[in-house]
């Protein structure tokens, strides 16, 4: 088999350097080509250092206008093409010419909402392309594993979402919380934001400090509501508030929601629960349910595609409390989407991307 042929747009921003690090030693994967609006005509290893004798690539000018007249001369080079750009970006040059001779797989939440009123009510944008909507396929692995290797357009998911659902999923999906009483609060670490200098992202603006933002607003919370929508069968509303944490990388959920009684009136205790989190993911690779009292941390999942997972019954309150970490820029972001891509192309999901966390 020849080596899939890969294109990144937006390689310049800290998910697609992440990429194009994973795929620089991905065994079945030639990078063809990397763009960047920021610094065309630049060498990326003149960018990040980290790639220097690694990646020997010149930036292409991928501003979006100019993606519009070169995307097809792109696309007959490479088998599939990443975009890791700003909302709106992909959904204005992709169409369905362009999918018949290439797979994308988009960072933006673009293809991420089916309901296209909803997407232009939380991003504040017109979606340029509702027409493929339908046939996106929304890049959970853990969820929608049958779905990814038919997918022509890949949503990839967000970072928020990604460890708000899958950390909630097993205990929506069996009827063991009262979905509208669910509340998530999460964590980011400052890259989350992205590349771009802004003062709110300043080390004297973020260090010794912690802040909530998007209160009530934040875009990912639709995404979230419709993935566990779909979990239980009907429409939900939950209740999400991000906060910037002084650190560089990953995601701290904290979920709280009311448990439904069993039959006899009894809450169903932690061991009950955590056999359901073991049943849904004792087989994913990159999945991990800690021991009993063990509470997930971001360190211990920085710089890897692992998810770590678990919860605690409050019997005082008739709640539960579900926990997850997961470093953004990987399993929220690039090692997820090259995850989706083995499965694209028939490759074993953790090719490329099996790397134990980094600690310190």
């Amino acid at each position: 088999m020849s080596k899939i042929r890969a294109g990144i747009i937006g390689a310049t921003g800290y998910a697609g350097a992440e990429i194009i690090k994973l795929l620089a030693f991905h065994p079945e994967v030639e990078i063809v080509f990397v763009g960047s609006r920021s610094y065309a005509d630049q060498k990326l290893a003149s960018i990040f250092g980290n790639l220097y004798e690694i990646v020997d690539l010149t930036c292409i000018d991928d501003d979006t206008e100019r993606m519009k007249e070169e995307i097809y001369r792109l696309a007959d080079q490479v088998d599939v093409i990443f975009t890791a750009t700003p909302q709106g970006a992909c959904a204005s040059f992709v169409t369905k010419e362009l999918l018949e001779k290439v797979k994308v797989i988009d960072l933006s939440a673009d293809f991420r909402l089916k309901d296209v009123a909803v997407y232009e009510h939380w991003y504040k944008i017109e979606h340029k392309a509702p027409e493929l909507i339908e046939n996106a396929v929304y890049g959970l692995v853990e969820v929608n594993r049958e779905k990814i290797p038919q997918a022509r357009l890949l949503a990839n998911p967000g970072c928020y979402t990604t460890c708000s659902i899958l950390t909630a999923y097993p205990l929506v999906k069996e009827g063991l919380i009262d979905p509208d009483t669910l509340i998530v609060d999460a964590l980011s670490g400052v890259s989350g934001a992205g590349r771009g200098g802004k003062v709110a992202n300043l080390y004297c603006e973020v260090n010794e400090s912690a802040k909530a933002y998007g209160v009530a607003t934040h875009r990912h919370t639709p995404e979230i509501e419709e993935q566990l929508g779909y979990a239980c069968g009907r429409e939900i509303t939950v209740t999400f508030t991000p906060h910037l944490a002084p650190m560089n990388r990953g995601i701290l959920v904290t979920a709280y929601a009311s448990l439904v009684r069993k039959s006899d009136g009894t809450l169903p205790s932690g061991e009950e629960l955590r056999s359901v989190y073991s049943r849904y993911y004792d087989k994913e690779r990159f999945i991990r349910v800690l021991p009993d009292g063990v509470c997930p941390e971001t360190r211990f999942v920085e710089g890897s595609n692992y998810l770590d997972v678990n919860c605690k019954v409050d019997p005082r309150t008739g709640r539960v409390i579900m926990m997850g970490a997961l470093d953004n820029l990987m399993k929220g972001a690039a090692s997820q989407a090259v995850q989706n891509m083995n499965l694209m192309f028939g490759l074993p999901e953790e090719t490329g991307i099996s790397m134990a966390p980094v600690l310190p």
